[in-house]
């Protein structure tokens, strides 16, 4: 193995990882079991020890297994650790929604740059269908409807999969619709905003970011993200702006 292609690397580090996932689902390893020695995976998988190690790092970071250093990897139980919690009740005005885009440009960000490096055929393949939803939205409504919400909040929830961390996505899950701003702002104060147009340049964000992921560009899917979420924000500024000058505010 020594001198493997990068690329070629990630490939077989992915479907060790889904191949454990598989058997671990259908349950060939219960909770509590040790998993086999990493001699043993190298000799299953025919895979370096470098490979093997970041396959197990990866179910980890998936909440899925345990490794006590020195005695093995164990399988965890479902639903054992303490899940990540974040109240999404109190997001109720613009600035509250904009506050929540500034969480989203840091951890999305890093999500993408992740998810370019470790996504599967299949989650490209879940990618590419949410963005082709939105795209029938768009051509059938030209408006941001609940549709649009659902297939605008897949796309970044598959994305969030994508990384191999459980964490991402549950963060982004929990944020629920406040995750897509524009379900949350009182549409008077956005009136003036062609929304076919609107909805147009979101949708070329999200294809940029689709492509850097397609391509393993993980700085560009980075940039892309960033790109994306900067400009919802900016676009939120001005709508928070202009109702100011209404004489009003921004609120469910």
């Amino acid at each position: 193995m020594l001198g493997i292609p990068a690329r070629r690397a990630r490939n077989l580090t992915q479907s060790v990882v889904d191949a454990l996932s598989e058997r671990i689902r259908l349950g060939e390893f219960h909770a509590g079991e040790r998993l086999p020695t990493e001699s043993a995976l190298m000799a299953q998988f025919e895979v370096s020890r470098t490979v093997v190690r970041e396959a197990v790092s990866r179910l980890q970071a998936a909440g899925l297994v345990e490794t006590r250093r020195g005695i093995g990897t164990f399988l965890l139980e479902a639903g054992r650790e303490q899940q990540v919690h974040i109240q999404t009740h109190h997001v109720l005005t613009m600035l509250d929604v904009m506050a929540v885009l500034e969480l989203r440009i840091s951890l999305e960000t890093e999500a993408a740059g992740l998810a370019a490096v470790r996504r599967t055929d299949a989650q490209l393949q879940g990618l590419r269908e949410a963005l082709d939803d939105f795209a029938r939205g768009l051509r059938a409504s030209n408006r941001y409807d609940s549709a649009a919400v659902v297939s605008d909040r897949a796309f970044h929830l598959r994305l969030a999969t994508a990384t191999g961390n459980r964490y991402f996505y549950e963060i982004l899950e929990q944020l629920g619709r406040t995750m897509i701003p524009r379900a949350r702002v009182d549409s008077a104060a956005l009136a003036e905003v062609n929304q076919a147009g609107y909805l147009s340049r979101v949708h070329l964000e999200h294809e940029d970011i689709y492509a850097a992921v397609r391509r393993r560009d993980p700085d560009g899917a980075r940039a892309a993200m960033r790109i994306h979420l900067a400009n919802s924000r900016e676009r939120l500024r001005r709508a928070q702006e202009a109702a100011l000058s209404w004489g009003g505010s921004l609120s469910d």
